[in-house]
């Protein structure tokens, strides 16, 4: 049975699935992860507990690149994007974890703009996570059939990065950033 809201057995992650490196998940104990996976399953009915948990392995492992490579023009697919966010929500857990990675990863929401559009930010995406060591999910972030999916733009004011504001003129650094 899928972990929802109304179900009354407890449920737990799944383990990550074959192919991945066990740092991702690694990055936060079972209890978080269970947490921010029953937040994903809560915003998406009709999701299950394997989508729900390998959404939010892909947003560690975005993330993780994130911080690794902060002027990078990165954005997650609207599925990890669901991931990010129920990161976010548990704002303890996620500052604690940009504190682990020795920076925090803004979030910078925007409407959908054609001016922005770039077509190489997924490829971009999915290389800088290999680079941080892990296998992108393809199907979390090709699709099923090797098209790359909908992406969602964090660019912050000033349209100096996707993620991180790094230098930006138009805002004050960040402590610690």
């Amino acid at each position: 049975m899928a972990c929802t809201t109304g179900n009354p057995t407890p449920c737990s992650a799944s383990p990550e699935p074959t192919g991945n490196p066990p740092g991702a998940r690694a990055l936060l104990s079972d209890s978080a992860f269970t947490g921010v996976m029953h937040t994903v399953l809560d915003n998406n009915p009709g999701w299950d507990t394997d989508k729900a948990s390998r959404v939010v392995v892909e947003a560690l492992k975005f993330v993780h690149a994130a911080s690794l490579f902060p002027t990078a023009r990165i954005s997650p697919t609207t599925e990890v994007d669901e991931g990010w966010h129920a990161l976010i929500l548990h704002t303890h857990l996620y500052a604690t974890l940009c504190s682990r990675l020795g920076r925090t990863v803004h979030h910078y929401p925007e409407r959908p703009e054609a001016a922005r559009r770039d077509p190489d930010v997924i490829t971009r995406t999915m290389a800088l996570i290999e680079q941080a060591g892990y296998t992108p999910d393809a199907e979390l972030w090709t699709g099923r059939v090797g098209q790359l999916v909908g992406v969602v733009r964090h660019t912050p004011p000033g349209g100096c990065g996707p993620i991180n504001p790094g230098n930006c003129a138009s805002l004050p650094p960040t402590p610690g950033e």
